[in-house]
């Protein structure tokens, strides 16, 4: 069986990083994988890129970038939290869709398919498989819903939009393109998450399609746990601290939280002073450093890091990992932070109550209650054994969320739909 993954990347953010490590287990499962993306960052032979040119690809960008703009009044506000598909990549003509039995989109935005392009792919025949990473196959332009209902019923007066849209603006217009695409056209999608599952189930466009939850994998033999002294002197992290991990590709995205770690932290050293001595957090992303000097602890500021192997000496570094996130589906870095043995901390919301099992792998606070997040940390850190919270935080990635179990449950889809193929020729 030969399966080819498209991907607008197959490294740049967490879906990319999903779609790489599902070919790695597929590859692993005795299932011929391929990846096709626009933005090829690795040296990964597996991976082919668009061959439509460089030129093309920046103006698709910039164009579907532009028509945003001008629904926006002119203004940069949400240019980068919607996306409407309207230019992208037609991939049929290429020669690894042309070979493949199955066709599985996971992350396409940005220029890389247009709703036409995705029509042209069911058009082809082949069975076709789209894990939604976000709620943007099930809603109309957006990703994540903030509350926002509609799309239950049908998008339109888009919060989004300039004055909260219109009931025939720019996302009722899109609802409609998507919904005539979905109609008959036989895609199985595939959630991430429990959450996003029943979220997708909810939507209008979606509630009468194939859709069921299938985890992102994780490959065990890079994130696995490491002596923590060892990590730490490989690292240069201190030997004297307990150390809290944080973890964004971009550490001042509003949506991760941070304003709420900066709140909880401060509530922790309030109320426990003597932690201030013996407490560090060492931050990881893009703009690390703007906004370190905010924490009542010592912070360390590691910037961007790329490297897996080294992020799991990082994991198995530290002693609690944190991510406040104010939405998410199922993040890797949970996931990868307890293959690390290190239990985690997050807001009851999306999948993470799916990923952290409240004190038994982790704590699973109050949905931006920064008091609550401040007992958690407290809890994990001083009270819990840290230990046994780690050996079950490994024990259910193993047990959920292993190559060998992800690629299973896909395959089953992929024989399913190829059968479903062959019994109508």
């Amino acid at each position: 069986m030969k399966v080819l993954i498209v991907s607008t990347s197959d490294r740049a953010g967490g879906a990319a990083v999903a779609a790489s490590r599902l070919m790695d287990a597929l590859c692993s499962n005795g299932v011929q994988a391929t990846m096709l993306v626009r933005d090829k960052l690795t040296d990964d032979v597996r991976v082919a890129r668009v061959s439509q040119p460089k030129l093309w690809q920046r103006w698709a960008f910039l164009w579907e970038r532009f028509v945003i703009f001008c629904y926006q009044h002119f203004s940069r506000q949400n240019l980068f939290d919607i996306d409407i598909a309207n230019v992208g990549c037609d991939i049929t003509a290429a020669p690894e869709f042309r070979d493949a039995d199955v066709v599985h989109l996971h992350w396409v935005n940005q220029g890389m398919l247009s709703l036409s392009d995705i029509a042209n792919v069911v058009k082809s025949g082949k069975p076709v498989v789209w894990t939604m990473h976000d709620l943007w196959p099930a809603a109309a332009i957006c990703h994540l819903s903030l509350g926002c209902r509609r799309f239950t019923a049908q998008c339109g007066c888009c919060r989004y939009l300039p004055g909260g849209g219109s009931a025939g603006d720019l996302s009722a217009r899109i609802w409609k393109r998507k919904e005539r695409l979905y109609q008959d056209s036989g895609i199985a999608f595939v959630a991430c998450s429990r959450w996003l599952e029943k979220e997708a189930k909810e939507s209008g466009l979606l509630r009468h399609q194939f859709l069921k939850s299938i985890p992102n994998p994780i490959d065990t033999r890079v994130f696995h746990p490491i002596d923590r002294a060892e990590a730490r002197e490989a690292m240069s992290l201190p030997m004297d601290k307990h150390l809290i991990l944080f973890v964004a590709q971009r550490a001042t995205n509003p949506y991760k939280g941070m304003n709420h770690l900066i709140a909880a932290c401060r509530k922790m050293a309030d109320e426990h002073p003597e932690s201030i001595d013996t407490t560090a957090v060492v931050v990881i992303g893009q703009g690390a450093d703007e906004i370190s000097q905010e924490l009542p602890y010592r912070a360390i500021a590691l910037g961007y890091v790329s490297d897996e192997h080294s992020m799991a000496r990082i994991y198995s570094a530290a002693d609690v990992f944190v991510l406040p996130s104010l939405s998410e589906n199922l993040p890797n870095t949970i996931m990868e932070a307890m293959a690390c043995g290190l239990p985690a901390v997050g807001f009851r919301v999306g999948g993470i109550p799916e990923e952290i099992d409240h004190q038994r792998t982790g704590y699973v606070a109050a949905y931006q209650d920064s008091d609550d997040l401040a007992r958690g940390l407290y809890w994990t850190l001083f009270v819990a054994d840290r230990d046994a919270l780690g050996r079950s935080a490994v024990e259910k990635v193993y047990r959920n969320y292993s190559q060998s179990a992800v690629s299973v449950r896909y395959t089953e889809i992929y024989q399913q739909l190829i059968a479903q193929k062959l019994t109508h020729l």
